[in-house]
């Protein structure tokens, strides 16, 4: 039997692998970015590698030419007046001289936080003419309701969470009554304390309930819609209307729009129900968001198209977006390398390759945008001329063949950027969308096909609206096939009803 030995032995293989260098995972994240993103990503780089600089040739068409003299005579003492060497030498360290940049700076409006809905129930609370006790569980009642102004819990949920509250505060007022050397006057206090600060029960939430729900807005603190809507109709002194009589006993058939089954029930007409209903439809179902605060987001088109001389043309909106060069001051020093040596040789070649490698990954990100864009306007066409029903199917795949790149790159350039077109600002994922075969052989994109369906919903007769097999036929009248599962998913997804549910009496 032989014996094995364990032993250590080293081969050669060759073998293929396919690295990402960390430069390309940055330049995915430069096309990745939206403009504003970009804008301080690019700030951030200007302050970390002091080879970057502004290019600032704009700011010279706005002065006369001796103003240009004087800055650049200016400019000249400056320079001469640093020791760039020194700078290099000590980790570039510049002691403010990149100070241009920051007073370029964009400057954010700062933003001013607003009361939300619960602070201004509060505010109207404390104002209230009622003891202290009823305020403490009115705290609690207002600490459970959401934004959209619904109590998202039961009372006897609120009471519970009270009542903890209420044992610490009990707690604490029985140990300072114990502390009383005199008997009689403890057991005196120990009494108050627990009358003052007895436990709550549910119907002294349910009162205070109550009154919450006649704060202003109308409506707040309901605990399903069925209130929400009865408490508005009570503001505005409809308890004895039709509309009140629809929500309060009929709320399921009104759900479901049977005006006849209630109309019978009441002893009304039909028309009288639905016109009840409208009342009610103009009710505010969240009433707490019309004083939620306004979280504002702005929308900065990245690309713009403009129609001039009767075609399309493609710009960058990249105004305000730095202007990178490298430092020519640092690049002079930079250019004899023997004078530096270790870490700080290494330094300069770093930052010097990072700059190069920045100004030229922005340019191709400019580029490649373009290249997106204008194959999009070339493709689009005819949307730009009559509008979103002339939407044509459009794939990443088609653009990525196009321009010759990957489909993962034009998802990057497309993720999150808008352009500004002569029929609005639109986001690029826009004009993407699967489509669907006329009757004359060519494609229409499915938000080409919604826009119809939008379209002929609108122009119906609410007293026979279109059902989604006759939306269907007259969408092959128009050349459009379409079967009437697929009308009734888009139908679905644009938000509109079926069409029992849309019939007017």
């Amino acid at each position: 039997m032989t014996s094995l030995k364990p032993s250590l032995v080293q081969t050669g293989k060759l073998r293929q692998e396919l690295r990402i260098n960390p430069r390309l995972y940055q330049a995915m994240e430069l096309l990745h970015m939206p403009l504003l993103d970009l804008q301080q990503r690019l700030k951030a780089e200007m302050a970390e590698n002091p080879f970057l600089e502004l290019a600032e040739t704009e700011d010279f068409l706005e002065v006369s030419l001796d103003e240009v003299a004087a800055s650049e005579e200016q400019e000249g003492r400056e320079e001469d007046e640093v020791d760039w060497e020194e700078i290099l030498l000590d980790g570039f360290d510049s002691g403010g001289y990149r100070g241009q940049a920051e007073e370029r700076s964009f400057r954010e409006r700062p933003q001013v936080e607003a009361a939300d809905l619960r602070t201004k129930l509060l505010e109207q609370l404390y104002h209230l003419s009622i003891p202290e006790r009823e305020i403490r569980i009115g705290e609690e009642i207002i600490g459970n309701v959401d934004d959209s102004g619904l109590l998202t819990c039961t009372l006897d949920e609120v009471v519970a969470g009270a009542n903890t509250w209420l044992a610490d505060v009990r707690s604490v007022a029985e140990e300072r009554a114990l502390e009383n050397g005199d008997e009689t006057e403890r057991e005196k206090e120990l009494a108050e304390v627990g009358v003052l600060f007895r436990d709550y029960s549910t119907p002294e939430a349910e009162r205070m309930l109550k009154v919450i729900q006649t704060l202003d807005p109308p409506g707040v603190a309901a605990r399903d819609l069925r209130e929400c809507i009865l408490l508005q109709l009570t503001a505005l002194g409809a308890e004895d209307s039709l509309a009140h009589t629809l929500v309060s006993d009929h709320f399921d058939d009104f759900l479901n729009r049977r005006w006849n089954e209630i109309a019978r029930e009441v002893g009304v007409t039909p028309k009288a129900v639905q016109d009840a209903a409208d009342a009610v439809a103009k009710l505010d179902p969240k009433p707490g968001l019309r004083h939620a605060p306004d979280d504002e987001s702005y929308i900065l088109p990245d690309l713009i198209v403009e129609k001039i001389d009767g075609e399309y043309h493609v710009f960058l909106n990249d105004g305000n977006l730095p202007r990178l060069r490298i430092s020519r001051a640092y690049r002079e020093v930079a250019r004899d390398r023997r004078k530096f040596t270790g870490a700080n040789r290494e330094f300069i070649t770093t930052k010097l390759h990072a700059a190069n490698w920045m100004i030229q990954a922005i340019e191709q990100r400019r580029q490649t945008m373009l290249r997106v864009m204008n194959f999009i306007v070339e493709r689009q066409h005819d949307f730009l001329e009559k509008g979103v029903q002339h939407l044509r199917p459009l794939t990443l795949r088609e653009v990525a063949d196009h321009i010759e790149m990957h489909e993962s790159t034009v998802s990057r350039v497309t993720n999150a950027k808008y352009v500004q077109t002569p029929r609005g600002v639109y986001p690029l994922k826009y004009f993407f969308s699967s489509g669907l075969q006329t009757s004359s052989g060519e494609d229409i994109s499915a938000r080409g096909v919604k826009d119809k369906i939008r379209t002929l919903v609108s122009q119906e007769n609410p007293k026979k609206p279109l059902t989604d097999q006759r939306i269907a036929e007259l969408l092959d009248l128009d050349g459009v096939r379409i079967a009437r599962r697929t009308v009734a998913k888009y139908r679905g997804q644009l938000g509109i009803l079926s069409a029992r549910m849309r019939r007017r009496v």
